[in-house]
């Protein structure tokens, strides 16, 4: 079994939507697991009305709201059949009126618990609506929540995940599913308390999902689709010049990550090196090229200037003109 992670920016409209669908009938096994995130700028957009709930500008927030309902509407008219449509926004409209009855009154639950409620339901409405694009293909496929089979602790925007007893459900819901055959349709980002409280599993969080899945599950292997080519040895929006690398060791793609190469966050990558589950990063622009894949190699690999930009990191080099380090002195501010 295989897992899959497509991103906001593989399905930001209709058309890329419609293009990721191509790519599951025509290039991956229907024993497979589909993890994606939010369409486009939707999080970002669901962060606003967040904002918006907390500050008591409750109208401005209604508007956010159903300006992005009528952006998912208008996905499901333009790519589904006119039944089908119908049926998936009344499933969107049941998903979206948990956030209208929220910000219908105020609240004083803190700011990260209302967080995690409103924005996880980008990830609910996006896996819905591709799933039924696949459907549509004839593809046999299921929507699964994930918050019914990722548990975390209460830490909302951070959540911790609870491994032995997510493993426990994912094998339990999943694997039978997966190996007759079916394709599963889920959400990353998002989990859930012991109280049935969503959760979010913080930065690159769709990413780190899809890992949860393929080493609960032992899967052959985990892909992430993305709009470059695979992992290159420097951003090509900076450099011209940036050159993909084939291949990855887990090890090297970790040291790049943790100094600032954004294609793969080291929450990802450790899971399938724990595990030995090769890690691919392709492009859903040109699904048909091999991309970079990140496993246990045998070999030592030569690799060109890794050239990494970071504006949050700062280096300092620091000196000492006498025996403070000798005498072991701590520094302080």
């Amino acid at each position: 079994m295989y897992i899959h992670k497509f991103g906001g920016a593989s399905i930001k409209d209709a058309e890329r939507i419609e293009n990721v669908a191509k790519i599951i009938k025509e290039n991956l096994d229907k024993s497979c697991l589909i993890v994606v995130s939010a369409m486009g700028k939707t999080t970002n957009a669901m962060e606003q009305i967040v904002q918006l709930y907390v500050d008591n500008k409750t109208a401005q927030a209604f508007e956010v709201l159903g300006a992005i309902k009528r952006s998912h509407y208008e996905v499901c008219d333009k790519i589904l059949s006119p039944e089908l449509s119908s049926h998936i926004k009344t499933e969107l409209n049941d998903i979206f009126v948990e956030i209208e009855w929220m910000i219908e009154v105020p609240s004083e639950d803190p700011y990260n618990y209302i967080y995690d409620q409103i924005v996880s339901v980008g990830e609910l409405a996006s896996s819905r609506i591709l799933q039924a694009v696949i459907h549509q293909l004839g593809i046999d496929s299921e929507w699964i929540d994930a918050r019914g089979l990722i548990k975390t602790d209460n830490k909302h925007r951070n959540a911790s995940v609870d491994w032995e007893q997510s493993k426990n459900l994912i094998q339990k819901e999943c694997k039978p599913k997966l190996e007759a055959g079916k394709m599963l349709v889920t959400q990353g980002f998002i989990g859930c308390t012991s109280e049935n409280f969503t959760t979010t599993l913080g930065r690159e969080g769709s990413d780190f999902s899809a890992a949860i899945f393929a080493s609960c599950l032992s899967a052959n292997s985990m892909t992430v689709w993305k709009d470059v080519p695979g992992v290159m040895n420097a951003d090509p929006a900076i450099n011209e010049q940036a050159q993909l690398l084939s291949k990855l060791s887990y090890s090297e793609a970790l040291a790049m990550t943790y100094y600032g190469a954004k294609v793969i966050h080291p929450k990802t990558i450790k899971p399938m090196q724990v595990d030995g589950i090769p890690l691919f990063v392709k492009s859903f622009l040109v699904p048909k090229d091999p991309g970079t894949e990140i496993s246990s190699l045998e070999q030592e690999q030569s690799y060109p200037p890794i050239i990494i930009v970071d504006d949050n990191n700062i280096f300092l080099e620091m000196s000492s003109k006498d025996n403070t380090f000798v005498r072991e002195a701590k520094l302080a501010v």
